[in-house]
């Protein structure tokens, strides 16, 4: 890709001894950011937070709130990336093939909590794709912490350890996932899960494309938290590079 502009928020870097992350290029990706479902999720808030952002450092967005956009083939084959937040949805055959197609081709996915992690119920081949689906957040919104658990890797690289107060999401995870970043569950809520431990952040392949989760981001507020918005940048960064670098 042209040119060399930088991800922003490489400040969060405090507190660590692992290396440096390598600098992510965006300038002239070409993203689709798809938003809608679940109100309660704030997508549209969402949207506001991450298309100036990726505006401002040079990709070339498409936004849209249908999932019809998965039929548009033109727009489907020039893209590098997807950015997907639609929680509790539900999405036709001929747009989940387009999809699942799509990442399997090479273009990337990215997205947060229940807009990529319980975007479809009903849709275990989705599912698959994303590597992992919600099934419970005990005692709602709470105060936990999210543990990084692979230092060396730069979506997570330079960041400690760090305190949500959001909804801990308990999950179903594919272990073929490689998982950047946990959280371990008490028995306040559920006295059957104390010391259980469930995968807030990982990337995977699927086929030849590049997807990353992260279970951060109940609401658009959540991305307050410095860490929490820096690794979705970072992630975004990493999964758009699906057509241009090696897989791993």
């Amino acid at each position: 890709m042209a040119g060399g502009v930088l991800m922003t928020g490489l400040s969060v870097m405090a507190k660590s001894t692992a290396r440096s992350p390598r600098p992510v290029v965006l300038k002239g990706k070409k993203i689709l950011f798809v938003w809608g479902g679940w109100s309660g999720h704030e997508p549209e808030k969402c949207r506001d937070i991450f298309v100036p952002w990726l505006k401002q450092v040079g990709a070339e967005v498409v936004v849209s709130d249908t999932l019809d956009s998965y039929l548009d083939r033109k727009l489907m084959r020039s893209r590098d990336l997807i950015i997907q937040t639609w929680t509790m949805g539900q999405i036709t055959k001929d747009q989940e093939n387009a999809l699942l197609n799509a990442i399997k081709g090479g273009v990337g996915l990215a997205g947060w909590h229940g807009g990529l992690g319980d975007s479809f119920r009903n849709n275990t081949r989705y599912q698959f794709m994303v590597g992992g689906q919600w099934v419970a957040h005990p005692g709602g919104v709470i105060d936990y912490k999210v543990n990084i658990t692979e230092h060396d890797d730069p979506v997570v690289a330079g960041l400690a350890d760090f305190d949500m107060h959001s909804e801990q999401y308990y999950m179903h995870i594919d272990p073929n996932v490689k998982v950047l970043a946990t959280t371990t569950f008490n028995n306040d809520h559920d006295d059957w899960i104390g010391g259980n431990t469930i995968p807030v952040v990982w990337k995977k392949q699927y086929g030849k494309g590049r997807v990353f989760y992260s279970s951060l981001g109940h609401v658009a507020s959540d991305f307050n938290v410095p860490e929490a918005l820096e690794i979705m940048k970072r992630g975004i960064g990493w999964a758009s590079e699906s057509k241009y670098a090696p897989r791993k």
